[in-house]
């Protein structure tokens, strides 16, 4: 018997591109999800010729043996995603639908693929991804007017904020969950009056960004911040929405947040100046467990050791003297 698997990344992005699927094409799937920073899913699918795979918002590169290993035994595999995926296999059995341009997430990628279908959710996806812009110009079509803007972006903020933990114990609600709670909603406009949980979310979100703000950076320099989280659980939970604040109240300058991590060393999250989006993703795989993308990427386990060897790299890489025209 055939055997469908949805694989997605657990934030705004992963879930919206999923919902944008399922509510044109239902069908039962075993869901396989986590944290934002969980990104070697494929290695949960079963390898068996009976897997019908579909992969959204995880990186084809951090993901390689695990997807060859599912081809090789037979499954089909549809891929769906927007960060660095280094050389692309080919292969009759996979379809692929990767583009890493700046202003791409994967959402923008299903909404593609369905002509729009969907496209309420797409710009929820865009939004909690941070590309407001983008956001902005796949909507243009949909006749919104200001509050309904507003709500599409505190929805997609809200989604993307509940991913941001380093462990699944941290999480306010399962994004498995989450997704089939969204799910039962044909549209996003009437999701945070609906569901108290969002509304949660929300509000933890504007108290742990407001923690955040009291902080000064360790590191500034023309082209960049860095700040250092205290250990303490909302830290690990404001890391990657304080650091899109940051871009937006600075968009000339590249930010990097930084929290201890529960086995040493620190998580770190790296956003490129919202002006020039680039380099965060090649600043961020000089060190091992890094990746993204390039406007928006991260470290999954820093070591001690190695803290000042990033915050050379990173002025290295954002140092405006330096940069082309």
């Amino acid at each position: 018997m055939i055997q469908n698997f949805d694989v997605f990344n657990g934030d705004a992005d992963g879930i919206c591109a999923l919902l944008q699927l399922r509510l044109t094409s239902p069908q039962d799937a075993t869901l396989i999800t986590g944290v934002k920073r969980d990104v070697s899913l494929l290695q949960r699918v079963p390898c068996t010729a009976l897997a019908r795979v579909t992969v959204l918002d995880v990186s084809l590169e951090q993901n390689r043996d695990a997807l060859q290993a599912l081809l090789q035994a037979g499954a089909q595999v549809a891929y769906f995603d927007h960060h660095y995926a280094g050389d692309l296999p080919a292969h009759p059995a996979l379809r692929m639908h990767i583009d890493n341009a700046a202003e791409v997430c994967t959402s923008i990628l299903v909404d593609r693929h369905l002509a729009g279908a969907c496209r309420h959710w797409a710009v929820v996806g865009a939004f909690g991804d941070n590309l407001t812009e983008a956001a902005r110009a796949l909507g243009a079509s949909l006749g919104l007017d200001a509050t309904q803007w507003a709500l599409l972006q505190e929805l997609g903020e809200s989604i993307n904020y509940n991913a941001y933990v380093d462990a699944q114990a941290d999480l306010i609600v399962h994004p498995a969950d989450l997704f089939r709670l969204l799910y039962r909603h044909a549209g996003p406009l009437g999701v945070m009056e609906d569901e108290p949980v969002l509304r949660g979310i929300r509000d933890i979100r504007a108290d742990d960004l407001g923690r955040a703000g009291d902080l000064a950076p360790r590191t500034s320099f023309d082209g960049g911040r860095v700040f250092m989280l205290p250990d303490l659980p909302w830290s690990r939970r404001v890391r990657g929405a304080w650091g899109n604040q940051l871009g937006h109240e600075a968009p000339v300058q590249a930010h990097a947040v930084l929290s201890p991590a529960s086995q040493g060393g620190f998580v770190v999250s790296v956003r490129s100046p919202l002006l020039r989006q680039q380099g965060a993703d090649r600043l961020c795989r000089q060190f091992a467990t890094g990746g993204g993308r390039a406007a928006a990427a991260g470290i999954n386990s820093l070591p001690l050791d190695r803290l000042d060897d990033f915050l050379q790299a990173f002025q290295r890489a954002f140092d405006r003297t330096s940069l082309p025209g």
